[in-house]
Parts: structure tokens; sequence; C-alpha cells
């Protein structure tokens, strides 16, 4: 089977940003007809979110505006468009590649709906090839990034000397709904913001990034409550149940060790968590049961509070933090996320 290495990791980023602590009056004023109770654990949430700061494709007051679903999807797929190119072009000057050279492009997203995808709008814009190879992934939720890597290293695997680009683009606040005020849309939310990342592959015989060692999905029976979209009227309804972290936990010891195991390793040979920021919650329960094993996942909880969850996006700003350190030979990391299905999404590279 043929190598697969890692080329680049870029980010990109919508123009409008606030903190959290510039949100709140807007949430206290939405929230103003609501009991004076509610308002404060609502209030309380955010707070303790672990998101100090969230980007996103129009600003506060367009996402607390009352919109149909088709205005602000039309924002999404102009948006998108543009933070994919910009992601695209970042990591292809980051590894010296030409466009026309790319064999294989994934989009992932969950957050609108485009038809033609993302990637199609992206064969033109960058000039690829007409012969490259398209998938666009959606519905897959906050697993997609590791789940383009997935696909990709399996195209990749089968076909030496090819190159692969995975980009990542969503917009959580398109899916904000005004009028839902369950504990769902508000812990959504509290934590969820907007960006876009892309990944470069190869299996090219002078590829030199991490190598990827292997991967894997692990699929939770009968879980499909979990997590997801409820397609209403109003656009992309969230559905977060709060038993996710206590399921995590109790699939926690199959999801990691039998891979590790089967890939020739163990957690103790695994000096990089790179995991996919959920929420405060999720953080906190993985990292409770890492830190047993003596891991930490700072950098996972370092980009929830710099930018929020950003689905998809976020496991891949965390891997580039990662690839921007200096590591040693032989170094291996461990990427995972979770996501609908319910689903956990595992990959394992070497530096």
């Amino acid at each position: 089977m043929n190598e697969v290495r890692i080329e680049a990791v870029s980010k990109s980023l919508p123009e409008y940003s606030r903190s959290t602590k510039d949100i709140l009056p807007f949430v206290e004023s939405w929230l103003d007809d609501q009991d004076e109770r509610f308002r404060r654990k609502v209030l309380k949430i955010f707070e303790g979110a672990g998101v100090d700061r969230r980007y996103g494709i129009m600003d506060i007051e367009e996402v607390f505006t009352e919109t149909s679903f088709q205005e602000k999807n039309d924002i999404y797929v102009r948006e998108m468009k543009k933070l994919g190119n910009q992601a695209l072009q970042k990591a292809l000057d980051h590894a010296g590649w030409d466009p026309r050279s790319l064999d294989y492009i994934i989009t992932v997203s969950c957050t609108g709906i485009m038809i033609p995808s993302l990637d199609a709008y992206l064969v033109n814009s960058l000039g690829l090839r007409n012969d490259i190879v398209r998938l666009p992934v959606t519905e897959m939720g906050c697993a997609a990034g590791i789940s383009g890597i997935i696909y990709a290293s399996n195209f990749l695997r089968a076909s030496p000397g090819k190159r692969a680009a995975i980009i990542a683009v969503e917009s959580p606040t398109a899916t904000f709904q005004l009028q839902d005020y369950s504990m769902a849309n508000m812990v959504s939310a509290a934590i969820f913001g907007d960006g876009a990342a892309c990944v470069l592959l190869s299996s090219e015989a002078d590829a030199n990034g991490p190598k990827l060692l292997g991967e894997e999905m692990y699929h939770f029976k009968d879980a499909t409550h979990l997590m997801g979209f409820d397609l209403t009227n109003t656009g992309l309804k969230m559905i977060l149940d709060p038993e996710v972290p206590q399921t995590i936990a109790s699939h926690f010891e199959d999801i990691v060790h039998p891979f590790l195991e089967k890939f020739g390793t163990n957690i103790k040979n695994v000096d990089h968590l790179i995991f996919h920021p959920g929420g405060r919650k999720i953080v906190q329960t993985v990292e409770d049961l890492f830190g047993k094993m003596g891991k930490s996942i700072e950098d996972t909880r370092e980009v929830l509070k710099l930018y929020g969850n950003m689905s998809s996006v976020t496991v891949l700003y965390v891997l580039e933090r990662f690839l921007s350190k200096i590591t040693e030979k032989g170094e291996q990391g461990l990427m995972l996320s979770f996501g609908p299905g319910f689903s956990a999404q595992r990959v394992l590279i070497e530096w």
C-alpha cells in the first residue's frame, strides 16, 4: 500500500468577529420576553461555554434578525464560496502546489445547502483540471473534517503519486433559530462559530509531512437521536442530546485502544491528541478520560476558546496548531472527532 502524508493545513476565517462579552447584550435583548430565571440560565451557558471569541459570515445584528431559510442560505452559499477558495489557495501556496496538480477534491459542510456543491465552484475559480475527482460530503456534522481525510487517504493509498485536497467550510450561525428557545438551540448558539480549513494529502514518493498510519470510523448503534439537524421551514434546527458526553465516556475504551492496537501502537506512544472541541462538557469529559492516561488536550481547549466550535472545521484548526510545532521524528498523533450517526472518526499520524 502507498504511504499517505499531510502536506499542508490552512485556516480561513470570515470577516466578522465578536467576543462573547460583546455578544451577551444581544442575547439579553433576544430573550427579553422570556422568564428571568431562564434568561439567567442562558447567559450562564454563554459565559461558561469556554469560548472567548467567535467569527461569523454575518455581523451580530444580522444573526439576531428574523430572516427566512432562503435568505440565510443565500448568505451561506455566497460566503462559503469565498472562504473555501481562500482556504484552498492558502494551502496550495503553502505546499507550493499548482492547482492543476490536484487529483481529488473533497468538500465537507453540513450548515447549509449548495447544489452544485462547493467543489464545482472551486474547479472554476482555481482552474482545477477537468478530470479531477470530486466528492462532496454532507450530513456528517462535526466528524466530517476527519471523514474527509479518511476518504482521501483511501483514494491515495490505492493510487501512487496522487494529490488530494479536503476543504471544510461551516457556518453554524446560518442555522441559528431565532424562535427556538430549546436548550439545544441555546447551547449551540453559545458554542458555535464559523470558519473554513483545508488539508492537502499526498501519496507521492517525495511527500514529507506527517504520515497517516491508519484511519477508521466507529459507529454507535441505536444512537441516531443524539445529534443532527431537523430541516424546518425556518432552516436547520439543532438536535443536541445532553447524553452525548456520557455516551462518549461509555464507549471511550472501545474507541481508542483497539484502534491503536490495530496499527501497532498504544496510548503511551501517542504524543499528541488532536481532538475536536465539541463543547465545554465534551472537552471536559474527554480531558478527564485522557487525563487518566497522562495525556493533555490543551490545544483543543485553546481552539474552542479562540474560535468556538466550527463543526467539521474545528479539528483541522487543532491539527494546524500541531503542524506548526517542532516535533521529533517518530512522534505520533491521534485525531479524534464525533458526529451525527452517532459516530467517532479516528486517524493515527506519525511525524
